[in-house]
């Protein structure tokens, strides 16, 4: 059978939820039985956002293959439980960067390259092509940015010609806007997505359904108002007003009958819904846990929490696992070194510091990893949190007080964390780190093998310096363990401490492989490793305990 394929397409306004849409129409039609893979379309010219601000772009996403990616495609795997590889986002850059090669080398000679035919029919051979590498019942694609944007217009005359050349019974178009809601009126307002559902017809493309994002329940009335103006079915104009808790959204979607519309649509089997079931449990006893942590997450960009939006979610579902809700507490590394760490974390129960680039608020996370290391409460350190740890522990362990990152301090004199060998010529930063998936080696005696009860892992990584083999030894001795390495022993993976509950850090970052059911082992560790040492009300006092 040949693939059918559902664009996703917003308006209205930016940042409405068309990434957990699209994870949740993955989620039913999966649920349904059905072979799914997801694109993301991205109209900006970057060829793919692993250099971008986080403040612009929040996280970069890390595939198994070593892709830079938008953060939807976190959404994409956690919701759909799939492994999605680099060609899973397209960039307008990584499309124009093509054609401009294949120029280059003549492909084209004799020839004027234009948006229709060339730019569309890469965007077009892209989608098709991952499509039936894959061999999947239904793509589903997302257009990012909203109807109107200029730069996203050869992408939906791609997606417009697509249907043309397969067939309309092969295609489904889903548009996403915003009711917004007038206080003065006191009305929901219909007119901005008719507008937008115009600017869509204007391109060539009718939805076949609209979900309407509200703050609230949306009337009967409104539906019939937009199924009238927009020539969309009363049944596939879709509420979708906000949720506390975004995996329940596939339940919604799936209680509106957007799954037997698709199917039907698509002349698909309906399948069956019964799966559906582990999902709701699941996200039912998510709802109702009741007792809670407060986990500090030290990081240089928690102004802009998607920024760590896989790291957050990785927490929630291993609190899942081990029956607690988990209270984020956001701390901005550099407040740390204004206040010192006990103004900051002396009320929570366990910390984390997350992967960053750059010198800025470094010194406060060092901070927030001695802190950890001399109350005894729960420390998990991901790349940058692994490495700041070891200058950490130098520092005030073997007293190599100059101990650096050669990152943030080039000339120091004690380079604990420095250069990985193949990156010292690199001078291009566009996907030249360590990326991807690598393996490794865990030692038996070591915390980490009992939570992982394996002897080899596979874990995704994007960092260009790593531990300082020359410190190893010292280290070692002084009582850490180094319980996770690459498989010829060269690069340290995994370092803990073997005098803490919990002091965990690793080189790579777990939050990627964290699903809502299936949580990874090293979070269900350091939650777990919270729950055991939650301080009942206790205050540590920084400057009273002996370093």
């Amino acid at each position: 059978m040949s693939a059918k394929y559902i664009f996703v397409t917003g308006g209205v306004v930016s940042s409405i939820g068309k990434g957990i849409t699209v994870a949740s129409i993955g989620r039913i039609l999966k649920n349904r039985g059905f072979n799914i893979s997801v694109i993301k379309l991205d109209p900006y010219l970057n060829v793919d956002p692993g250099t971008m601000s986080p403040y612009q772009h929040g996280e970069v996403f890390v595939t198994e293959d070593g892709g830079e990616t938008d953060l939807d495609l976190g959404h994409y795997e956690r919701f759909i439980d799939i492994e999605l590889n680099k060609k899973s986002n397209v960039t307008a850059g990584q499309v124009y960067l093509s054609l401009i090669t294949k120029e280059r080398k003549g492909d084209f000679l004799g020839g004027t390259i234009q948006t229709i035919p060339h730019v569309t029919n890469e965007i077009k051979q892209h989608i098709t092509d991952l499509a039936e590498s894959l061999d999947v019942d239904v793509m589903v694609v997302e257009v990012g940015g909203t109807v109107g944007d200029i730069e996203g217009l050869p992408f939906m005359e791609a997606i417009r010609q697509l249907r043309n050349d397969i067939g309309r019974e092969n295609v489904y178009f889903i548009h996403l806007t915003l009711l917004p809601n007038l206080n003065v009126a006191n009305e929901l307002k219909t007119k901005p997505t008719q507008h937008s559902v115009s600017e869509l017809r204007s391109i060539g493309i009718q939805p076949d359904a609209l979900i309407c994002r509200s703050e609230g329940e949306v009337p009967e009335f409104v539906i019939d108002k937009l199924s009238l103006f927009c020539d969309v079915n009363k049944q596939e104009v879709i509420p979708l007003a906000d949720v506390d808790n975004v995996y329940r959204v596939p339940m919604i979607l799936e209680g509106y009958g957007l799954g037997n519309s698709i199917t039907k649509s698509l002349g698909l089997p309906p399948g069956s819904i019964a799966s559906n079931n582990s999902w709701s449990s699941a996200i039912d006893e998510m709802d109702t846990l009741e007792e809670m942590v407060s986990i500090a997450l030290v990081g240089k960009y928690v102004e802009y929490p998607d920024a760590y939006m896989s790291v957050k979610e990785a927490m929630t579902h291993a609190g899942l696992r081990v029956g607690r809700k988990i209270n984020v507490k956001w701390v901005h590394s550099e407040d740390l070194e204004r206040d010192g760490a006990e103004q900051h974390l002396s009320d929570v129960d366990g910390i984390v510091v997350p992967g960053g680039f750059g010198k800025r608020g470094v010194e406060g996370m060092i901070l927030a990893a001695e802190y950890a290391r001399v109350n005894n409460i729960p420390y998990f350190g991901l790349c940058l949190g692994m490495q700041v740890m070891v200058i950490e522990w130098c520092r005030n362990v073997l007293n190599l007080y100059k101990a650096d990152s050669e990152e943030f301090v080039p000339g120091t004199p004690n380079p604990v964390i420095h250069v990985m060998p193949d990156q010292i010529d690199v001078t291009n930063k566009g996907g030249t780190m360590r990326l991807g998936q690598y393996p490794c080696t865990l030692d038996p005696e070591s915390k980490s093998y009992g939570y992982y009860s394996e002897e080899s892992v596979n874990e995704r990584h994007r960092h260009r310096f790593e531990l300082n083999n020359a410190y190893r030894e010292a280290m070692e001795q002084s009582g850490m363990c180094f319980a996770g390495v690459s498989p010829d022993g060269t690069l340290v993976e995994i370092a803990e401490s073997t005098q803490h509950e919990f002091m965990i850090g690793v080189q790579f970052h777990p939050e990627f492989r964290s699903r809502p059911t299936e949580p990874h082992p090293l979070f269900v560790g350091f939650l777990d490793a919270v729950k055991q040492t939650m301080r009942e009300g206790a205050q540590y006092s920084f400057n009273e305990v002996e370093t």
